[in-house]
C-alpha cells in the first residue's frame, strides 16, 4: 500500500500539526509523507482565509496529496462540494496566552498598565483594551517562534498574545507563560482544534480517518463555525466563540468587540444541538448590536 499523502503549509506549527497525524496514521498501520506548500496568505499576506489554503486544496483537488491537515480556525467556515472535513481529532488547549520574556510585566495574571503588547488579531486586541484597558496594543506578526524572538529584541513588545495549543504543539516553552480565561478572551472559532480534509469522493479514505475523530470536538467546532457562518465572519473580525458539551446540552459563548474594546456584546445559549445553539447565539448577538459592529470593520 502506497504512503499517504498529506499537504500542509511550511510554518512550523502547520508542519508539527501535519506530523501529529502522520504519527496518528503510521499507529493505525498506514505510511504517510508530508508535502509541504506556499499558499497565497503566505506569499503576500491577506486576512481571506481562502489564501491560506488554497494552494492545499488544490493538491488535493488535483489528486496530488490524498488529505490535508488543516488549523480549523483558519478553515472558510463553508465546506466545498468536492472537499470534506473527514475527521476532527481531540481538541487541543483553546485559550489564548500571555508570553513575556521577564514577569515583571504582569501584575498577577495580567499585563500591567503600560505593558506594550503584541498580536495582530483584531479579536484578541480588541478583547485585550477592554479587559486590560491600560494596556499599549501593539502589531506582532509572523508565525510563533518569530514572535517569539520579537519579545526579546529592543523595540519589540514586551508581551506577545498566542494560542496555548501552538505552543504545546511546537513544545515551545516561554520563560513566563499566563493563560488568559475563556470568559476574559473568547477564542477564535475553532482555536485549538485539527481538521483532517480530503476529498468527498474517497470514501475509502474517509473511513480509515473517521478513526481519529473524536465525537465532543467535532461538535464544538460544528457549533462554532455554524455562527460563525451566521455572521458572515470568515476574515480577521473581532468574533469569539467557544463551545462546550454538557451532557445532552451545547454551551456556546460568544462574543463581537469594537477594535477599541469600548464595546463587547455577549452571547450565551444551552442547546440541545451545535446548530441550534449558534443560530440562538447568533441571534442574541445581533440583538444587541454585533451586525452594526461587524460591518464596520467589514469597511475599514
Amino acid at each position: 500500500m502506497s504512503a499517504l499523502r498529506i499537504a500542509t503549509r511550511r510554518s512550523d506549527l502547520a508542519m508539527a500539526q501535519a506530523g501529529i497525524v502522520r504519527l496518528m496514521l503510521k499507529e493505525q498501520g498506514r505510511d504517510a509523507v508530508l508535502l509541504p506548500v506556499d499558499t497565497t496568505g503566505d506569499r503576500e499576506g491577506g486576512t481571506n482565509k481562502d489564501r491560506w489554503i488554497d494552494a492545499i486544496v488544490e493538491l488535493l483537488r488535483t489528486g496530488e496529496a490524498d488529505l490535508a491537515v488543516h488549523s480549523a480556525k483558519d478553515l472558510p467556515a463553508d465546506d466545498p462540494e468536492d472537499l470534506v472535513i473527514a475527521a476532527v481529532p481531540e481538541r487541543g488547549d483553546p485559550r489564548d496566552v500571555l508570553v513575556a520574556a521577564d514577569g515583571a510585566y504582569f501584575d498577577g495574571d495580567g499585563p500591567r498598565r503600560g505593558a506594550r503588547v503584541g498580536t495582530s488579531s483584531l479579536r484578541r486586541a480588541a478583547q485585550m483594551r477592554g479587559a486590560f484597558p491600560g494596556v499599549e496594543l501593539v502589531d506582532l506578526h509572523g508565525n510563533v517562534p518569530t514572535r517569539l524572538r520579537k519579545l526579546q529584541h529592543e523595540g519589540g513588545p514586551d508581551i506577545a498574545v498566542l494560542a496555548a495549543a501552538g505552543l504545546d504543539r511546537l513544545r515551545l516553552t516561554p520563560p513566563v507563560v499566563k493563560p488568559l480565561p475563556v470568559d476574559v478572551v473568547v477564542p477564535a472559532p475553532g482555536q485549538g482544534t485539527l481538521a483532517i480534509q480530503c476529498r468527498t469522493d474517497d470514501r475509502p479514505l474517509r473511513a480509515a480517518l473517521s478513526v481519529f475523530e473524536h465525537g465532543v470536538s467535532a461538535t464544538t467546532l460544528r457549533s462554532e463555525r455554524a455562527l460563525t457562518r451566521a455572521l458572515g465572519g470568515d476574515c480577521n473580525l473581532p468574533l469569539g466563540a467557544f463551545a462546550q458539551v454538557h451532557g445532552d446540552t451545547v454551551h456556546l459563548a460568544a462574543c463581537v468587540a469594537t477594535p477599541d474594546g469600548s464595546t463587547i456584546v455577549r452571547a450565551t445559549v444551552e442547546a440541545a444541538d451545535a446548530e441550534q445553539a449558534a443560530k440562538e447565539v447568533a441571534a442574541g448577538l445581533l440583538e444587541r448590536g454585533a451586525g452594526e459592529i461587524l460591518d464596520a470593520v467589514r469597511a475599514r
